[in-house]
């Protein structure tokens, strides 16, 4: 017999302290295929509450909220209900909000100036088990860790005791990656999208996808995150200034 319910939606609860976002959010979001809006709440306490009832997959969580803010209720959800997603959609992508954000479990995180099409992608990758972050958020995050790690040593970017070498400037790229991946993880790095990569590059959208496969192959990365990461950590990249 056929199937005539169709996939299980995506159960998306939304969390924001502006009546406004939160009703054109869920109108939004209502109208992407095989998602479903279960709740609205107006603080981080409210959406602990409506998540424990409707059991959401996904939680799009803004940020600054009275009472508890996005941070302490990511972090209760983790505890209480560690299957769903935190995917945080806020105005501030500074550090200071970043860092605690990820830090207190959230998969994902977009700013305000997100588009309809990043912000299905986000759910969709969060609900899969992967991390989303906006290109931005990403680039502000790597450069904090960086700046955070011992002062820059050359002969460890070298890879000194691995024997792999690594950097841009000197000797062959690490992990076996070929002289054109590493060109394409530095522009991954830089926040490119595929599309932008293939113009760039002059490259089809089809081999970009296979370039950024093997990357993903030779580097152990899962996701694009993992990938920027590896590629400031091995000097592919550079925090922009």
């Amino acid at each position: 017999m056929t199937d005539t319910f169709g996939p299980t939606p995506i159960r998306v609860l939304i969390a924001d302290d502006q009546r406004v976002v939160r009703e054109g959010l869920s109108m939004l979001v209502a109208l992407i295929d095989d998602v479903e809006v279960v709740g609205a709440a107006c603080d981080g306490a409210e959406a602990v509450r409506l998540a424990e009832t409707h059991r959401p997959a996904v939680i799009l969580m803004d940020l600054r909220m009275p009472d508890l803010d996005g941070i302490a209720a990511t972090a209760q959800l983790r505890e209480r209900l560690p299957a769903a997603q935190v995917l945080v959609l806020t105005t501030y992508a500074d550090t200071d909000a970043i860092v605690p954000a990820l830090r207190a479990g959230a998969r994902g995180y977009l700013t305000k100036d997100a588009s309809a099409e990043q912000i299905e992608a986000a759910i969709r990758a969060v609900h899969a088990g992967q991390t989303y972050l906006d290109p931005a958020v990403q680039e502000r995050l790597v450069a904090a860790v960086i700046s955070q790690s011992p002062s820059p040593d050359p002969a460890n970017l070298a890879g000194t005791g691995t024997g792999t070498g690594t950097g841009t400037g000197t000797g062959t790229p690490p992990d076996g990656l070929t002289t054109r991946e590493a060109e394409v993880l530095a522009l991954l790095a830089s926040g490119l999208s595929n599309a932008e990569i293939a113009q760039r590059l002059y490259l089809s959208h089809a081999t970009v996808k296979t370039h950024i496969n093997r990357i993903f192959a030779k580097t152990g990365a899962r996701d694009r995150a993992q990938a920027v990461r590896y590629a400031y950590q091995h000097g592919l990249a550079t925090p922009a200034q």
